[in-house]
């Protein structure tokens, strides 16, 4: 992540930007300094707060202006992140300000006691399994298992985690819509 770099160039001190996104200061200095990995809501109160699309900060570079809207990603050409529970790739980061967020992701949390609480954040998710099976827990409806070419849609404001099922990993395409300008304000 390019968070420090993003960061200083908006002249924004560690407790500046902790105010500005709710963070606390020590966890963004884990952030900057590799030392921790990043939950998606703590990328999105980071966008937030730096008041950048998410892609910018798997970016390697500040996404200079576009005037068209196609991006391609070539395999395992994306920008990579890993978190206790996913491995994500970042597709298409070389737009910016895209209504979708689209992640190819592993799911490697074996069980749903990893996450206290479950993930809620504003927007919708898509999910695609491409590979392996999963189970999807949720606030307000009971587990579903899912298998290679099964989808969900669902709102990302009800709670909601990721559990592989099978013998290695599950993969699949994440789409999440991009929450950030909602947070902005």
């Amino acid at each position: 992540m390019t968070v420090r770099q993003l960061r200083q160039d908006e002249g924004l001190s560690m407790a500046e930007l902790a105010e500005k996104s709710g963070l606390a200061p020590s966890t963004l200095s884990k952030i900057e300094n590799g030392q921790m990995s990043p939950t998606y809501e703590t990328i999105l109160s980071l966008a937030a707060g730096l008041g950048v699309d998410v892609s910018e900060l798997f970016a390697h570079k500040p996404s200079a202006p576009i005037s068209g809207r196609r991006a391609i990603t070539r395999k395992d050409g994306g920008a990579k992140m890993e978190t206790q529970h996913y491995e994500y790739e970042l597709l298409c980061a070389d737009i910016a300000n895209k209504k979708l967020v689209p992640l190819l992701t592993k799911v490697n949390a074996r069980s749903v006691e990893e996450f206290v609480p479950f993930s809620t954040h504003a927007g919708e998710e898509f999910i695609y399994v491409l590979d392996g099976r999963l189970t999807l827990f949720t606030e307000l409806y009971a587990p579903s298992e899912l298998e290679a070419g099964d989808s969900c849609y669902f709102d990302s404001m009800m709670g909601h985690a990721l559990v592989s099922t099978s013998e290695q990993p599950a993969t699949i395409l994440w789409v999440c819509s991009n929450v950030v300008s909602p947070l902005r304000g």
